[in-house]
């Protein structure tokens, strides 16, 4: 598994739980030899000194077994701890270079699955491989050793049940691998249903669909019912065939054990230590069992998580030239499809916009409005066509340096919990008078006033206790705040009253730095004052120039002006 090389930090802790656990399995073999010599010397010739001495002896190993059993436990939680964090660490950093083509591809579901059940998994397996991965193995090949030493004949009894077994043990493992990776994948399903009903809640009460949306989810908990079901009926097969197969193999032990006391051969203290290895081995063995089940479940986690760790990220390495300045963005016969699909979402999309311009950009829904605005950004290489910053492909520059130039409100404005001040800042330091000037051309000075903590009042996740309108104008007000070259307003007033609209839109006009703001809405209010308008019907331009050259010769436009007017 290739995740164990992030073991690689917890050397010492992986080699010191073994040896641990290794040294009480001493300790544990060791006591059915004391307790044969209690039996032949102690009780048979009435012997009160060995057997007060032997009884010391015991209670001296149970000690230092139990304490080394606790320095092992010590050393294999440091470990599967480290690494189920580092685990965590090394996905959220490899998640966070994928694309959005990458992100699409992959699924927020899986990816969250990924980092915390799977993880999670891992982390139980590489825990109990420490503690037991040694130790089971050698108290089963240990006590085979010693009944060899005791009496060989009655050993062969040992050997035959332990090759058994593991025959059995392997088996289960093998088909449960695949069973198990099939579990982990419905769990996926399970967590993406549901973030879609607890995100979609309102829509769902709105259509009274609550009893479609919850048989929906009984068909896919079912389904990973019957998976576990089927996968733990196999599992659980491993104990009874255990303990059967031991207590056959016990019967033997006595049977032939009882008739070489009768002969003479054996002592009955050394048939009463061959039943306790035989115990011994009992014990382990279910262990063993169990260890198995969770080895299992942690190499299929371990490959889904493998398999993200492995995925090479879509964008190329950032080694471009860094852009100092954004002046222009000019599209030249650009289209652009999502992963999978055949179909453009914009085709031959050819404008250009210079520094101090406003372009709106309308449409219907689906038009392509926030494809083409997401490829400024390069969030999406273009498919055919050329983006072009100061005259340059994009692809030329460093896509980090690209970012920075630019402020971004997306269609759903994300909040962080925290303060509002934290939510504006961004890790920037600015002065009040800087905040207090983004509020203001926000329009939203009143959000602040109306708090009692006023710029540190809380924002709970998501934003949740504001309104649409409220968590619009503070996204705006954050992206204002970073005074970049180029302003992307992704249909970020769509919850905005008309007056709070052209009170914001006229207060953007009083930018200092000039950038170049992309106002993207479906409403033609919005963009009407806009330097120039691109019109996007089905992903293609279908009109592009000033409100009074649109309303004269761009029949989409005009339409969406009619049923607005």
């Amino acid at each position: 598994m290739g995740i164990l090389k992030y073991l690689k930090n917890y050397k010492l802790e992986c080699t010191l739980s073994p040896l641990f656990k290794f040294l009480e399995a001493v300790m544990e073999l060791l006591v059915p030899l004391l307790v044969s010599n209690i039996i032949d010397k102690g009780i048979k010739l009435s012997d009160n000194s060995n057997i007060i001495t032997s009884a010391i002896i015991m209670v001296l190993f149970a000690v230092l077994g139990f304490g080394f059993a606790v320095v092992a436990q010590y050393f294999a939680a440091k470990a599967s701890v480290g690494i189920a964090a580092t685990l965590r660490e090394k996905l959220y950093e490899h998640i966070n270079k994928f694309s959005f083509s990458d992100l699409d591809e992959c699924g927020t579901s899986t990816l969250i699955t990924r980092m915390t059940s799977d993880v999670n998994q891992v982390q139980s397996g590489v825990n109990l491989t420490l503690r037991l991965a040694l130790r089971s193995p050698l108290i089963v090949f240990g006590a085979m050793v010693m009944a060899f030493i005791i009496n060989a004949k009655i050993a062969l009894v040992f050997l035959g049940v332990i090759i058994l077994l593991f025959l059995i043990v392997f088996g289960v493992m093998l088909i449960t691998i695949p069973m198990h990776k099939n579990i982990q994948a419905k769990l996926d399903n399970i967590l993406k249903l549901t973030r879609e009903n607890l995100s979609g809640i309102r829509v769902i009460r709105a259509f009274c669909k609550e009893n479609s949306e919850v048989e929906g989810f009984n068909i896919a908990n079912r389904s990973l019912f019957l998976s576990q079901n089927r996968t733990g009926a196999i599992s659980a097969v491993l104990n009874p065939i255990t303990v059967v197969v031991i207590n056959f193999a016990i019967i033997a032990v006595i049977s032939m054990g009882a008739d070489m006391t009768y002969s003479g051969i054996l002592t009955q203290g050394a048939v009463v230590a061959l039943y306790n290895y035989m115990a011994q081995i009992l014990v382990e063995l279910l262990k063993l069992a169990s260890l198995i089940i969770n080895i299992t479940k942690a190499v299929a986690s371990g490959k889904r998580i493998s398999e993200i760790l492995n995925k090479t990220p879509s964008e190329k390495k950032d080694l471009g030239e860094k852009l100092e300045g954004i002046d222009s963005i000019e599209f030249k016969d650009v289209s652009f499809n999502y992963a999978e699909t055949l179909e453009n979402s914009i085709s031959n999309i050819s404008f250009s916009a210079n520094r101090g311009e406003v372009i709106g950009i309308v449409g219907s829904t689906g038009a392509g409005k926030t494809t083409l605005v997401n490829l400024i950004p390069a969030f999406y290489t273009a498919t055919c066509g050329k983006v072009l910053i100061n005259g340059k492909n994009i692809e030329n520059y460093s896509k980090q340096s690209v970012r920075e130039n630019i402020a971004y409100v997306p269609q759903k404005s994300v909040l962080f919990t925290g303060s509002i001040k934290k939510n504006l800042l961004w890790s920037e330091n600015f002065i009040d008078a800087e905040l207090e000037n983004a509020l203001n051309i926000a329009q939203a000075e009143n959000i602040v006033k109306e708090r009692e903590k006023g710029i540190n009042a809380i924002i709970e996740q998501g934003g949740k206790n504001l309104s649409g309108g409220q968590r619009q104008r503070l996204a705006i007000a954050r992206a204002i705040l970073k005074n970049s070259d180029v302003l992307i307003l992704d249909d970020s007033f769509s919850a905005l009253d008309n007056n709070t609209d052209k009170a914001l839109r006229s207060a953007l006009k009083t930018f200092k730095n000039s950038p170049i703001i992309f106002i993207v809405s479906q409403r033609t209010s919005t963009v009407a004052n806009a330097d120039r308008i691109i019109v996007l019907d089905d992903g293609k331009m279908v009109g592009y120039g000033t409100e009074t050259e649109l309303l004269k010769n761009c029949d989409v436009y005009k339409e969406i002006y009619n049923a607005q007017f």
